[in-house]
């Protein structure tokens, strides 16, 4: 492998801008990482240059770690997005200009120059200065500049920000030329989608510091993994659904679908993903030769030359639940996008009603859906749905949360009000009698239980443990869909008896990272500890402030008086993953 980062940190102010980074670049890829403004990913890139330290983690490229070796040790070619050339230098000057200071002998820097100025398509401007290039061209005098010295791997940070449109699309075409005809390794950050599209053979999207996806650009846009992936890689609706044994009922229809299997837990909630192209829209049902799905009133026609983007209000919002965000806000308007072929075998206006139908539906392997407030009142629930860190991960996970009022929360052998399934995750008000609540509503079906304390913020750290093989998948799981969400470290913490074997626990440290990395793309740090669980994890939590606990358990015996000390105190967040055991 060309570049190799190995959970790669770093911290600004305490918080981690780049968060446990593992990534293989083969030899002469072409890797994109994408995200938006502040997620992290200029930060890593200056730590492979070596313009930046890391605060953990390991970078090695070619096989030769150079996590503390200088920048101009390390044989990378650097292109950043305001040039850098020297103004009062020629072209031939700043090229050449890498080599002068390696004591090259003058006819083979002239050599390498017209090499690299063919390559580049600016033969014949050896002696113009930058002032009387293009953006483009001095762009260009800077990539072969940044070639000159023939580096291993090549490092552009945003190099066609400050260029228009046409010259973007020029400039882009020929550094991919020219990367292609060296076979150099290169990696190139942006927050352009249409530019990671265009340029890469695989793209790693980043967001809050955290790596969340890797792949080819197709896989990510058809098949995404996560709802940021999903609703950052070009528009996207998003679709609470129901997962049934024929197939994803959304709203009143059951549509086929391409995503994650049901693993094992039956009928339940999931989130849906349609791309604005993959609907369809007809004057009646029976014109449509996709699913239906429901009926709409168009709001708006926008033309935008090869395609017309429509929104269209659904009429039965509450049978179809449907979550979707423009420019970050909510709304209930269903995103289209349709050919100049469909716009002229049916013309739409605004106001107009029709049928919408879905044909592909591609369902996100997350196993948290949605959110459902639960509290002995309508009040005391409404008040923990404006809780900060609910309110965050809310917004953060463009989902929604539901209300249920269960009067009789916490009383022995007492059944729930509503006949209802629990639908999501529950959130509970962490309080003195917390783990008995929490238990009483585990026993009674919910199956990931959030304890909330009293204005928690999101935490820097979230400690994962689970009881039993039986739930370690599903705990992880859980763990990775909470964590694309925060900017927060990782630890998994594995304990064992204090006569426990200690090889034992080394391999369950070993197992965990392993799966979590392989199974859910998640990184995590390990740490091992001896003595009860219960008493470790409150010991664990409370040895630093910002920290959060997921634990997975399967079996609920004695699960209040086991866990008292850390749900009762109120001063952690707590998540409970619970499976019951097969």
């Amino acid at each position: 492998m060309s570049i190799t980062l190995d959970q790669v940190t770093k911290h600004y102010g305490g918080v981690p801008v780049v968060n446990d980074v593992s990534l293989d670049i083969g030899d002469g890829e072409f890797f994109v990482l994408l995200g938006p403004s502040g997620s992290g990913k200029s930060t890593l890139l200056r730590a492979i240059a070596g313009l930046s330290g890391v605060d953990h983690g390991r970078i090695a490229l070619h096989g030769r770690d150079v996590t503390h070796v200088a920048a101009r040790k390390r044989g990378v070619g650097l292109v950043f997005q305001n040039y850098a050339l020297f103004r009062h230098m020629t072209v031939a000057e700043n090229i050449e200009f890498a080599l002068r200071v390696r004591h090259m002998r003058g006819k083979v820097r002239r050599a390498r120059r017209k090499e690299l100025l063919r390559l580049v398509a600016l033969e014949g401007m050896d002696e113009r200065l930058p002032a009387q290039l293009s953006g483009g061209q001095q762009q260009r005098v800077a990539v072969a500049r940044a070639l000159a010295h023939k580096p291993e791997v090549l490092l552009l940070d945003e190099p066609f920000g400050a260029l228009d449109a046409k010259i973007r699309e020029e400039l882009r075409r020929t550094i991919r030329q020219v990367q292609r005809e060296l076979g150099i390794s290169t990696v190139l950050v942006t927050h352009d989608q249409e530019e990671a599209f265009a340029m890469a053979d695989r793209i790693g999207i980043m967001n809050l510091g955290r790596l969340l996806e890797v792949g080819a650009p197709h896989e990510l846009y058809t098949a995404p993994a996560t709802r940021f992936v999903a609703t950052f890689l070009g528009a996207a609706n998003l679709f609470l659904a129901r997962r049934t044994p024929d197939g994803i009922q959304v709203g009143a229809s059951v549509v086929a679908a391409a995503g994650a299997a049901a693993g094992g837990r039956g009928e339940h909630e999931v989130v849906a993903v349609v791309r604005p192209e993959e609907v369809e829209v007809a004057p009646a049902r029976d014109d449509l030769a996709s699913g239906f799905l429901a009926r709409g009133v168009v709001e708006e026609v926008m033309f935008t030359g090869a395609l017309e983007r429509l929104r269209v209000r659904l009429e039965d919002g509450a049978a179809t639940p449907l979550l979707s965000f423009v420019d970050g806000d909510s709304t209930t308007a269903l995103q289209v996008t349709r050919t100049q072929h469909e716009q002229r075998g049916f013309a739409v206006h605004p106001g107009q009603s029709l049928a919408i139908g879905v044909r592909r539906v591609h369902v996100l392997p997350t196993p948290l859906s949605s959110f459902t407030a639960c509290a002995t009142s309508a009040a005391l629930a409404e008040a923990l749905v404006r809780q900060p860190l609910l309110a965050a991960l809310v917004a953060r996970m463009k989902t929604r949360v539901a209300v249920r009022v269960e009067p009789r929360l916490g009383v022995p052998d007492a059944p729930c009000e509503s006949a209802a399934d629990f639908v999501g995750t529950t959130v509970l008000a962490s309080q003195t009698d917390c783990a008995y609540r929490a238990e009483w509503l585990l026993r009674r079906g919910a199956q990931d239980l959030l304890v909330l304390p009293q204005q928690a913020a999101a935490p820097q750290r979230v400690l994962i443990h689970w009881m039993g093989e039986a739930v370690r998948g599903a705990t992880l799981a859980v763990s990775a869909s909470v964590l694309r969400h925060l900017s927060a470290e990782a630890v998994y913490v594995g304990i064992v008896p204090d006569d426990g074997a200690g090889g034992h626990g080394m391999r369950e440290l070993l197992d965990a990272r392993s799966e979590a990395k392989a199974a859910h793309g998640l990184e995590i740090r390990t740490e091992l500890r001896y003595g009860d669980v219960s008493q470790e994890l409150a010991r664990r939590l409370g040895a630093a402030p910002g920290q959060m606990l997921i634990v997975g358990v399967a079996d609920l015996a004695r699960f209040a008086e086991r866990f008292r000390a850390v749900l009762d105190s109120g001063q952690w967040p707590v998540l409970i993953v619970h499976r019951a055991a097969p």
